[in-house]
């Protein structure tokens, strides 16, 4: 197998990348340029400064040299390369193909499997924070958002609060919520415990699951996936789960996310509302990368990866515990990381949005965490060499928190 090499520096400039490329849009969305003599560590956008696994481009590539793309229906193969992944990757021995269906992206699927619980001016739970994506498809759709905050522990440990779910769903007459697992942008792999007390909240209150499982082959090293499907006969039942090799592989700009839905009839009803969207039709260079990528040289790709994503976590801690005023929680999955800021904004008497600008003028290109309901915070992405993270950190050091 292929040694990677993850401290070397990818040139994305002027390649289709929206991290490099769209900082100083002037949209209040992307970082502003930095200042004269800085260029910006990009930190905002939830992509990997890496080049892929070989057997992506590889499978693009050799699909690629055949001249004609016509009409296609998915291969036996892009099936099978899903199946096995589950079972390698997430522990999962009973995954039938028709249980498997194509969908363009997760947050399209998820609006598809709302369509069949809810209908305009109904309420969804979430948990808070909260994925900017969720937010956005809930309201542009007419949905009204409960938020069940998570609660941090004398550890720093994000946790859900069960009387809190309980409770607001009864109170909201709710039947529908979003989960989470691996949780973005908290960073929390729920425990298999955690996701059956959830999973029994739900279940007691009528309440079907739609969970995002787009991070959860992003698990680092001593943690361990339980998807929420697999927790009891109900949860096999109610649970819609959505996947793809995106967020894994860097192939976000292919398009191509997979649902993953056992109950047939709500299977059914999923897919018919989404073909009558008439957009979700897969591309047939995607089907290739996610046959590459779900390979055994897509596995020793990501399990190189791991533990240079634990190294970053582990190099922007040893500076986050020394910023007098500045937490976070320590991720267990993804590669992102959740800056509180409170204390020392409070300490030093600033807003966060003065913050955030005084990090992008000295080029770091964190996101602004009141995207996420978390106001106080910023997020910070962490998949680039290690050099990348280290000048970043180095900057928040020297201008920023102890300036």
């Amino acid at each position: 197998m292929k040694k990677y090499d993850f401290t070397k520096l990818l040139d994305r400039h002027g390649h289709d990348a929206l991290a490099v490329d769209a900082i100083g849009a002037g949209d209040g969305f992307a970082p502003d340029k930095a200042k004269e003599g800085f260029d910006t560590v990009p930190m905002w956008i939830a992509d990997m400064n890496f080049p892929t696994a070989d057997s992506i481009t590889d499978a693009i590539i050799k699909r690629a040299q055949h001249p004609a793309f016509g009409y296609f229906e998915a291969s036996d193969e892009y099936y099978q390369a899903i199946i096995d992944w589950h079972k390698e990757r997430k522990g999962v021995d009973d995954l039938p193909r028709e249980a498997i269906g194509y969908e363009n992206g997760v947050l399209g699927g998820v609006l598809s499997a709302l369509k069949v619980f809810a209908s305009a001016g109904d309420k969804v739970l979430v948990h808070s924070p909260t994925y900017m994506g969720f937010t956005h498809v809930l309201k542009d759709n007419g949905y009204q958002i409960v938020h069940s905050p998570l609660k941090q522990d004398e550890n720093g440990v994000w946790r859900m609060d069960y009387e809190d779910m309980d409770k607001k769903i009864k109170e909201n007459q709710i039947h529908v919520a979003i989960f989470c697992n691996p949780h973005n942008p908290c960073g929390r792999v729920w425990t298999e415990e955690e996701i059956k007390k959830a999973v029994e909240v739900y279940e007691q209150n009528d309440c079907w699951i739609i969970s995002d499982g787009i991070w959860s082959d992003l698990i680092l090293p001593g943690h361990h996936l339980t998807t929420v499907q697999s927790v009891s006969d109900w949860a096999k039942e109610h649970v819609l789960a959505f996947y793809a090799p995106s967020k894994t592989f860097n192939l976000a700009g292919l398009i191509g996310s997979y649902h993953v839905i056992y109950n047939k009839a709500i299977r059914e009803r999923v897919e018919s509302i989404s073909a009558k969207l008439v957009y979700n039709s897969m591309n047939v260079l995607s089907e290739h990368a996610l046959i590459g990528a779900y390979s055994a040289e897509g596995n020793n790709w990501l399990d190189q990866l791991l533990p240079v994503l634990q190294d970053n976590v582990d190099l922007a801690f040893s500076y986050i515990d020394k910023f007098d005023g500045v937490t976070a929680a320590r991720p267990e999955g993804t590669y992102m990381v959740l800056l509180d800021c409170q204390e020392w904004l409070e300490k030093h008497q600033m807003t966060q949005p003065e913050l955030l600008k005084l990090g992008w003028d000295y080029g770091i290109g964190w996101q602004d965490g009141a995207l996420f309901e978390a106001p106080t915070t910023f997020r910070l992405n962490l998949a680039s060499p290690s050099s990348q993270i280290k000048k970043a950190f180095d900057r928040m050091d020297k201008y920023v928190f102890n300036r």
